[in-house]
């Protein structure tokens, strides 16, 4: 099922990049990606109410909302950034280097989380690190 999920992300997410272009024209990228945020936050709060899960609030520690806020921040950081280059630059030059996070998630995946890095992993990494070049060329 997680790969149906994984599908809808990346569908998702380039819709997201054709129409964040689309609608950006004219508008400053720091006021974009405040509606875009407002939208993102009623939807998954909506979202947490539909289901009940508000109630999993009590449940959380101390530490697991450190890091999600660290998460928010580090979320709400790469937006500013994503939207600013989309609003200067070409969008398939932008999504190129944007997706190259997949690279920097598996390192650091290896270093902080000691996830397993095998001969498959290095290269997959590898190929994803030449194509964004190639893209950006």
């Amino acid at each position: 099922m997680w790969v149906l999920f994984a599908i809808g992300s990346a569908v998702f997410a380039a819709l997201t990049s054709i129409l964040a272009k689309i609608g950006i024209e004219g508008i400053n990228s720091n006021l974009a990606t405040a509606i875009r945020t407002v939208v993102v936050l009623l939807l998954a709060w909506g979202i947490v109410f539909a289901t009940g899960s508000q109630a999993g609030i009590a449940n959380i520690s101390g530490r697991s909302f450190l890091f999600l806020i660290l998460s928010g921040l580090a979320t709400g950081l790469s937006w500013m950034c994503y939207y600013h280059a989309i609003q200067i630059g070409p969008v398939s030059k932008v999504v190129p280097i944007d997706k190259f996070s997949v690279v920097i998630t598996m390192v650091l995946a290896f270093l902080f989380l000691h996830e397993k890095m095998d001969l498959k992993t290095v290269i997959g990494g590898l190929l994803i690190t030449a194509g964004t070049f190639v893209m950006i060329l």
